[in-house]
């Protein structure tokens, strides 16, 4: 009898909340609401003690906007992600009792010079700073504004300084009520990259994208509330391989049960985006997955990505991949979310541009 692999304790990495909550993860100690609204799909979660343990994510409130259209570099899509993020954004912080009136420190999080991890910088060259207005001129600063200052601490590979130590330094000499921390992450699925945003009051490990995690930055160990923005602009190359078997499953799942099957070894037939997500198309059966591909076929999840980390591994590389246009998007994604936070965090500037959309 052949020795049973021992496959356990792998799994595919995420970032994303959501991407962990699915199955039996959300049967106890998470609760779940979805919405859509101008074709933005808007998830919020709450995870409990217990479910942390399951989902390992922090327990906390998270929210997550996806919005596929981003892909297309459609303008459109980009104004109303942006209008959308700002409005829920806004009432994610009154949601943390904080006031229209408290101090904000933005932290772009990340190495400009890699540009998969440039997110943060990004977003800190467009945000609008305040605080040295309040200081220097008071009596020129107009209603419906609030004291935000920002900074871009770099890495530790850099700077040789630990990040949370550049951050703690900076609270403790400008003393901001509450902390907005910006990061590039790593998504499950290839379709969430530079089209997902997740914000959480959990907290955030910087470089937690690239999987180079320092020093947690929460309420923790800062000391004040922390909101973790991020988007994720890589995806690990276990999880592209492991995706790529299931969709080849799936298609010869497809292919068998077909009345008119497309007599194609290779699923290149499928539109993007008018086929929905193929995961929602049903496995084939046990033996019909060992039939496909012998015992790769029937592993699990779990095992499937640990066998192929290890295959992968044996190079002596872990790879993260993004896309080719990994540029377009940062730049795209970090003036959405400079634009969205400038509107969410001052009333006046949030007040600009309900008029600049409605007319």
């Amino acid at each position: 009898m052949a020795k049973e692999l021992d496959l356990k304790n792998y799994g595919v990495r995420t970032d994303l909340a959501i991407e962990s909550g699915t199955g039996k993860n959300r049967d106890r100690g998470v609760v779940l609401e979805e919405k859509n609204e101008n074709g933005i799909k808007i998830t919020r979660m709450k995870i409990d003690e217990e479910a942390s343990l399951k989902m390992h994510k922090k327990p906390g409130s998270y929210l997550t906007f996806e919005a596929r259209d981003l892909r297309g570099g459609d303008t459109e899509a980009e104004m109303k992600t942006e209008t959308v993020f700002a409005k829920y954004f806004a009432q994610f912080i009154k949601d943390l009792g904080i006031s229209k009136g408290a101090s904000c420190l933005i932290v772009g999080l990340g190495n400009w010079k890699v540009t998969p991890d440039a997110l943060g910088p990004s977003v800190i060259e467009n945000v609008l700073v305040t605080r040295h207005l309040f200081h220097l001129q008071p009596q020129n600063v107009q209603k419906g504004y609030r004291p935000v200052s920002a900074i871009t601490p770099g890495v530790m590979g850099v700077t040789g300084i630990e990040t949370s130590d550049i951050i703690l330094g900076v609270i403790n000499k400008i003393r901001p009520d509450f902390l907005i921390a910006i990061d590039a992450l790593a998504a499950r699925s290839i379709e969430r990259v530079n089209t997902t945003i997740q914000v959480a009051d959990s907290g955030i490990h910087p470089g937690s994208g690239i999987g180079n995690n320092r020093k947690e930055l929460s309420r923790d160990t800062l000391g004040i509330p922390v909101i973790a923005v991020g988007v994720p602009t890589v995806v690990d190359a276990v999880t592209i391989t492991s995706d790529v078997l299931d969709l080849l499953l799936r298609h010869l799942g497809r292919e068998m049960n077909d009345k008119s099957p497309s007599k194609s070894l290779v699923p290149s037939w499928i539109p993007f985006g008018e086929k929905g997500d193929y995961r929602e198309w049903k496995l084939p059966s046990k033996e019909n997955r060992a039939a496909f591909l012998g015992l790769v076929g029937t592993l699990d999840e779990g095992e499937k990505a640990q066998l192929i980390q290890e295959a992968l591994g044996a190079t002596g590389t872990r790879l993260m991949v993004t896309p080719k246009e990994v540029d377009f998007f940062i730049e795209k994604m970090g003036n959405i979310l400079a634009q969205g936070l400038n509107s969410a965090l001052h009333d006046q500037v949030s007040q600009e541009n309900v008029g600049h959309f409605t007319h």
